[in-house]
């Protein structure tokens, strides 16, 4: 029997931050002076996910889905574990990161390219593509620094969908912007999937959009795997606990 090719390993994985929380004034500008409290936002988490999977992650706000996605990444260095994604390509698609403020959407598409490993020409010969996909107009020339949470993300989908990776990672972005996009963006993302090379790890609070598009599931909680398995299967069992929770 043929051994299932892997896009992504993770073993182990911890990810801390410290608080800076005291501060000095000195010559040169602000300067962190206390250690602070080291908070563990990811506490030795371990799974593997197939070339073509589709993974879900849920899991409450402060449970380390996006700092685990952060580190998948590339963004976050790990305190201990290690990452491997098997010399594939990646890309994360989350509200705030990944865009220089200061620069248009234009240019930061640019940008976003090169750091995807792409030439200049191949950027060039998709960007109509990505602008139109994006809806944003002359926005597209305006700085990223005066986009709206829903403006962002557009642009940022729209990289993302068009500029191909063999990882995508999505960090709740299916779920910002206008209804029309939102709809757009959910079948885009159904057509980019449906390729069986592409892996995608997909961060939602949205019970449905993991059920219908996951082949698997984790829960974290606290920075650990509470659970994993069947999307239905721990999408209610996620939902009963969030009930009680509240």
């Amino acid at each position: 029997m043929k051994k299932e090719e892997m896009a992504i390993t993770v073993k182990d994985l911890h990810v801390y931050y410290r608080d800076m929380n005291r501060f000095s004034l000195k010559k040169g500008g602000l300067k962190a002076r206390g250690t602070g409290k080291i908070f563990k936002a990811v506490k030795g988490v371990s799974f593997e996910v197939p070339k073509g999977q589709i993974l879900g992650i849920c899991g409450k706000n402060g449970s380390g889905k996006s700092t685990l996605l952060r580190a998948i990444s590339g963004i976050f260095s790990p305190d201990s574990g290690s990452i491997n994604l098997h010399g594939n390509s990646i890309s994360l698609l989350s509200i705030g990161v990944g865009f220089q403020k200061q620069l248009t959407g234009y240019e930061n598409i640019f940008l976003s390219g090169m750091l995807l490993g792409y030439s200049k020409e191949q950027i060039e010969a998709k960007i109509d593509d990505i602008i139109e996909f994006s809806e944003l107009g002359d926005f597209i020339y305006r700085p990223v620094r005066s986009y709206s949470s829903g403006m962002h993300s557009k642009l940022a989908f729209s990289i993302t969908a068009i500029l191909e990776t063999d990882i995508m990672l999505i960090d709740e972005v299916l779920s910002v912007g206008d209804i029309h996009f939102k709809e757009k963006s959910y079948n885009k993302m159904k057509e980019l999937i449906s390729n069986d090379d592409r892996t995608v790890v997909i961060v939602s609070h949205n019970s449905n959009t993991i059920k219908e598009l996951c082949n698997k599931v984790i829960w974290l909680h606290e920075g650990l795997i509470k659970a994993q398995g069947d999307p239905k299967d721990i999408m209610d069992k996620y939902e009963t606990f969030m009930r009680n929770e509240g």
